[in-house]
């Protein structure tokens, strides 16, 4: 049974994932299909957390719109993703930032470069 599962993964495993850790700036595209029609959209924040292994990965991304935080999970692996862009690199001294939660204005995205 195991074979079968890991030949499964195996084929949605994605080969080239963009390298970025917790407390990079990222952009992550990802394609929303409309329709009939397909476009990417731009989602742009500070990665704040990574969990799962393997297939089940996810990545955690927080920005500030409009006065309000906004967070999305994003499944690493995923068909919808496009591409990750890693626009800045920041220096986090733990695996989850779930400190910023609590910040306001500019210190809500301040990590250390």
């Amino acid at each position: 049974m195991n074979q079968i599962i890991d030949a499964i993964e195996k084929e949605q495993h994605k080969g080239e994932v963009t390298q970025f850790s917790v407390g990079d700036s990222v952009r992550v595209h990802t394609r929303v299909v409309e329709g009939d029609k397909e476009r990417v959209q731009i989602f742009a924040g500070i990665v704040i957390g990574r969990k799962g292994r393997g297939l089940n990965e996810t990545f955690t991304v927080r920005r500030i719109s409009y006065g309000e935080g906004v967070e999305r999970v994003f499944p690493l692996h995923s068909p919808r993703i496009a591409k990750v862009e890693v626009e800045q690199k920041g220096r986090a001294r733990r695996a989850r930032l779930n400190y910023l939660r609590t910040r306001k204005g500019k210190e809500a995205t301040a990590v250390r470069e």
